[in-house]
């Protein structure tokens, strides 16, 4: 009879390191590898901002000597610390809970609560007249030479012109851009800026300017004041909005809303992994690929958004009608 073998079978070194987590760099994922990554993002965040700025001829406001501005608490950096510790934003205190902090009433999540329930009031009060709002997103690190900044301000001209509002995030590059394009053409300029780890700052294309500590806030009104998203290049902030804004479509919180991709061949990536990986796999279906819409030409982004308005302005009034019978 024949003597079974008793030996674990061998492990071989590939195996072994495809049974290791690791990060999509192929780093051994632990606490420190992960502070590390994420002190090198915020870092980088800084740099790709105050870049945008540079090369639009402008210092960046993280560099600049302290000021005042309404809205969000200003955070100070002390750049010999910023390695060791960044500022905490408000943010960053709703979503992670500290047991040893003090339980007063104004650090307990009541009363922030209560100042993010402000921040909507003076979201909804500043952007109440706003009926056709498009709103701009993309990389803040590029300057006037890049050929999507001189898109971004010729779809944004050619909307102000044709009556619609333009929001951005109030930053440099892109939404600096596109809040120069209103202007050129005498639009309403809208930016709503986020308090970071450091100071953004805002271009000097924006009319109105709103400043949010929470990012929930001023998703919102991203959405709430826009009858279209316009996206350009850009990294994880701009993907945040692009599927977003899919996500309440595909789950019919909004209608005849035009998510539009400019600059094919940076976004053709994107698209063949929706359809060889996510589609193929039926993880969406294929009517949510024909949500997103792409396009290289200003005047084409344009004249969907036109056509969009039209769409959920004939829709709006069916639906009142519908009501007013209930």
């Amino acid at each position: 009879m024949a003597r079974k073998n008793s030996k674990t079978p061998k492990t071989s070194r590939s195996q072994k390191r495809a049974r290791t987590l690791r990060t999509a760099t192929g780093k051994k994922a632990n606490p420190t590898i992960t502070a590390e990554a994420e002190a090198e993002s915020r870092e980088g965040l800084r740099e790709r901002t105050e870049e945008g700025h540079i090369a639009a001829g402008r210092r960046p406001p993280s560099q600049e000597a302290p000021g005042r501005r309404s809205g969000a608490t200003k955070i100070l950096i002390d750049q010999s610390i910023r390695d060791w510790s960044p500022p905490v934003t408000e943010d960053e205190k709703l979503l992670h809970t500290r047991s040893n902090e003090r339980r007063d009433f104004t650090r307990t999540d009541t009363w922030r609560v209560l100042r993010i329930t402000s921040e909507f009031i003076e979201g909804f009060d500043t952007l109440a007249s706003i009926e056709k709002g498009v709103a701009v997103f993309g990389s803040a690190r590029i300057g006037p030479d890049d050929p999507h900044y001189e898109k971004a301000r010729e779809t944004s001209r050619l909307l102000a012109e044709a009556g619609f509002a333009i929001i951005t995030g109030a930053g440099p590059g892109i939404m600096e851009a596109a809040n120069r394009g209103a202007r050129d053409a005498g639009g309403r300029s809208i930016g709503c800026n986020i308090e970071l780890p450091f100071e953004q700052g805002a271009n000097p294309y924006v009319d109105t300017l709103i400043n949010f500590r929470y990012f929930m806030v001023r998703k919102t009104m991203f959405i709430k004041y826009s009858i279209a998203f316009i996206i350009f290049p850009g990294g994880f902030g701009t993907l945040d909005e692009l599927f977003e804004a899919l996500t309440l479509i595909q789950t019919g919180k909004i209608y005849q809303f035009p998510v539009i991709l400019m600059g094919r061949h940076y976004w053709a990536g994107l698209i063949r992994w929706l359809q060889s990986r996510v589609l193929l796999e039926k993880k969406i279906s294929a009517g949510d690929m024909d949500l997103i819409l792409i396009t290289d030409d200003p005047a084409e982004a344009a004249s969907a958004v036109v056509t969009a308005y039209n769409a959920q302005t004939q829709i709006a009034s069916e639906r009142e009608a519908i009501y007013e019978k209930i």
